[in-house]
Formats: C-alpha cells, structure tokens, sequence
C-alpha cells in the first residue's frame, strides 16, 4: 500500500538546510553571495527573485550539485544522495527514446541498486505512482512522445518513489496549462504535510501568496527570507530588481568582512556598475 507520496509506508525523517556565508557559483564565478539562515525541518519555501537572480544556483548548490565557493551549504537529516532535485526541464535530454515506467522507476535505485531486478512490488509502486499524476496507461510511451505537461507530471512521479525528506523543485509549474499546474502544486502540498521540507523555484507571485508561506527572496543576495506577507512588499521587491540590474557579472568574489556586510548595497566589494535602475 502507498502512501501519499506514492513511496512505501514509513514514518518521514526531518531535513534541514542551513547556509552560512555561503557564495555558491560557478569556476570562481559567484552568483549568490554571502547567504545565511535556516531552512528548518518541514519547510514549504519558494525561492524568488528576477531572471538571473542565482535561484537555480542556489537550489543546486543545496543538492550538492555544485560546492559553495566560500561559505557553507549544510544539510541536516537527509545525504546528499538522497535528495529528491527536479531541474529546469530545458536540462533534461529527451531525445533517448526511454520508455516512462523505466524512466520513473529510477526513482526507486536507492531501493533496488542501480543494478538490481524489479519484481512484482516494485512494478505495482511505479504503476501507482504514475496513477497518482494521472497518467496510468502510459508506461510504455517514450520520452521523446510527451507533451510538456506530460513530461512534467512523470517527473513528478519519479520524485514520488524517491521517498526524500527534501525536495528541491526548479520552477516545476512553468508553461503548465491551469489544472496540470494545479494537479502538482496539490501534490507539493501534501509533500510538506507529511514532513517532507519543499524548496520551490518560482516566478508566479500570485501562487506563492496562495500556497507559500515561507519566502526566500534574491538578487544575488537575500534581500529578504521570512512569512511571506512581509517578504512580498513593493519595495522588498523594487530592491530586488535593482539589485541584479546594478550587479557587475566580472566582480571578482568579495570578502565577508564583518556581520553587516551582507547587507551592503550593490558597489560595496561586488564592483556593481553604478546607474540607477527605474522603480
């Protein structure tokens, strides 16, 4: 029998994530600076901020995919292998003609080894599981043959049988049409219902007041991360656009200097142009 997740039944160990300090980019090159605060255990948070903000490099510096140029990325109560991560799905090659139920059934590898045969239980979860998205029936169909839709509620399907007490979603909603969006945003909510601590990448300001109630907001730094009534404010997210507008992209990594520092404005050790962006 499943549970809500569509994983074997068994009680959902807590998972935390803590920055401190933490400068995470790539080859040297920072993208978010200087992050520090809690996500605590059971958490539903989305990560805003505008396009090229650092959200999908912070959310793949929490899985481990990428290491903190300075700083600290900590997770407590779930390895890092463990970690369920759902990427953009411009970075997922669907040109492989494989088949969905194999392609789902991935998610069960910490269970049966990468290597190992499946049986009966293990076919009838990856069935389930795909029910649970709406898309029974669709075992055999290949990658290469879904809608955006579909592909997006398989990958649902696969985190589902990932069983992990964190879940790193990279715009999971994006393009969706309205009830398929709806169908999985439900399925986050119950995620974090049962314990499970949920980062979300977003751009929908609107779902986010609905369903969020934690708030991580960048621009290449936090500008703000709390409730969300007191994160979405017009001028929270007026600094925020000025923020990445101003950020110089070639500034070497800056120092942490002092316990202030990461609340300087652009041009403090970053080398930000200097130009006012419109409110």
């Amino acid at each position: 029998m499943l549970n809500r997740l569509g994983a074997a039944p068994g009680a959902v160990h807590a998972a935390a994530v803590r920055f401190r300090n933490a400068t995470v980019g790539y080859d040297r090159h920072p993208a978010v600076h200087h992050v520090d605060g809690d996500i605590e255990p059971g958490s539903l948070v989305a990560v805003i901020g505008p396009n090229g903000a650092g959200k999908s490099t912070l959310l793949k510096a929490v899985a481990g995919l990428i290491q903190p140029i300075d700083g600290e990325v900590r997770v407590e109560g779930c390895p890092r292998r463990r970690i369920a991560y759902l990427p953009q799905q411009s970075e997922i090659d669907r040109s492989f003609p494989i088949p969905v139920f194999d392609f789902v059934a991935m998610g069960l590898w910490r269970t049966v080894g990468l290597f190992g045969a499946f049986r009966r239980p293990s076919d009838v979860r990856v069935a389930e599981a795909l029910g649970a998205v709406g898309l029974a029936g669709f075992e055999r169909r290949t990658l290469d043959t879904l809608s955006g839709g579909q592909m997006q509620r398989v990958l649902f399907a696969r985190l589902m049988l990932q069983d992990s007490p964190l879940i790193l979603l990279d715009e999971p909603f994006t393009a969706l049409d309205d009830s398929t969006a709806e169908a999985l945003l439900d399925l986050v909510l119950r995620w974090q219902a049962e314990g499970r601590t949920v980062l979300t990448v977003l751009h929908d300001l609107g779902q986010v007041r609905a369903a969020f109630p934690t708030v991580m907001l960048i621009a290449r730094r936090v500008v703000a991360f709390g409730p969300t009534d007191t994160v979405l404010t017009p001028a929270a997210l007026r600094t925020a656009r000025q923020m990445t507008e101003a950020w110089d992209d070639d500034a070497p990594v800056c120092r942490h200097d002092g316990p202030d520092h990461r609340h300087a404005a652009p041009g403090h050790g970053h080398a930000a142009h200097r130009h006012e962006a419109a409110p």
